[in-house]
């Protein structure tokens, strides 16, 4: 029997779960919410039997698995000693920021079907512990958008061929809203020249060829890209040989407006040539 490639999706009442599922199952993940989790053997048994070849598998187990709950973590040791592959996805909230996504749906908290929904995210946090201190990965998902977890899912989950290099992502952003949480680098431009106080390129964001003419035309900025091009040049083969398929690079100037967008349009530009995938997100360049 060929091992299978188990996503495990888990996490609190109200972190996203949801998304993360229909997230995976748009990567090609054969998705199943709520199994119980003495099912898990059988079902994975009748995948791997499957004449549709189904490779990769998503299960979504939270607190509605009741007292299945503490069988979980047996039948996904199980999944390992069968041969499978398994991984622990745990999304994580703070607590203002859960209470802040049930009051917007108005949902009660499966914990609390009739009191406050505080009281069932405290006993959702207890009941959760063990599967959260066995997790590969637990994502704080209180200041992602849904397009953000969407990224990571696929950063972490989507397939990679066999020998291709390490995929990029380039976001930038300002400092003034904060760092972005999926980093694995972060590069601050607030040392080059601002356009913001350039007369006419202020309400222009950095994509703009007004802007972009400016800080081409800085050799500081120039000196600046050249030297993080070369960095990259040289670090992403050994990010490679490491094991890590993918790089989120996070380029950030106070705003994240001008320098910061125009640089990863740039550094993008350039690794597009030497035949890496990069993708390009601006958190921040259309904040007012």
């Amino acid at each position: 029997m060929t091992g299978l490639h188990f996503v495990i999706v888990t996490g609190m009442s109200g972190a996203g779960k949801s998304q993360a599922a229909k997230g995976l199952e748009d990567l090609g993940y054969f998705c199943v919410d709520n199994l119980p989790a003495t099912l898990i053997p059988t079902f994975a048994r009748l995948c791997a039997a499957s004449e549709r070849r189904i490779e990769r598998v998503a299960l979504v187990i939270d607190v509605r698995e009741g007292q299945f709950l503490d069988q979980a973590l047996d039948a996904l040791r199980g999944l390992r000693e069968a041969g499978h592959r398994v991984q622990i996805l745990f999304l994580e909230a703070s607590d203002e920021s859960l209470l802040r996504r049930f009051s917007e749906t108005r949902r009660p908290h499966p914990l609390a079907p009739a009191g406050p929904v505080a009281d069932g995210i405290a006993r959702e946090r207890e009941r959760l512990r063990p599967l959260k201190a066995e997790a590969d990965l637990v994502l704080n998902t209180g200041p992602l958008t849904p397009h953000e977890l969407r990224q990571y899912l696929a950063q972490t989950f989507g397939e990679r061929l066999e020998g291709a290099a390490t995929a990029v992502t380039l976001i930038s952003f300002g400092y003034r809203y904060g760092l972005p949480l999926d980093a694995d680098l972060v590069v601050d431009l607030r040392c080059l020249p601002n356009p913001n106080f350039v007369p006419g390129l202020k309400p222009l964001p950095g994509t703009d060829p007004a802007v972009a003419d400016f800080l081409r035309g800085s050799p500081e900025v120039k000196a600046f890209l050249d030297r993080l091009l070369a960095f990259l040049q040289f670090a992403l083969p050994g990010y490679l040989a490491e094991g890590k398929a993918y790089l989120t690079v996070a380029l950030g100037c106070t705003g994240g407006r001008h320098r910061a967008p125009y640089g990863a349009e740039v550094v993008a530009a350039q690794l597009k040539t030497l035949g890496y995938a990069v993708t390009v997100r601006h958190r921040d360049m259309e904040r007012p």
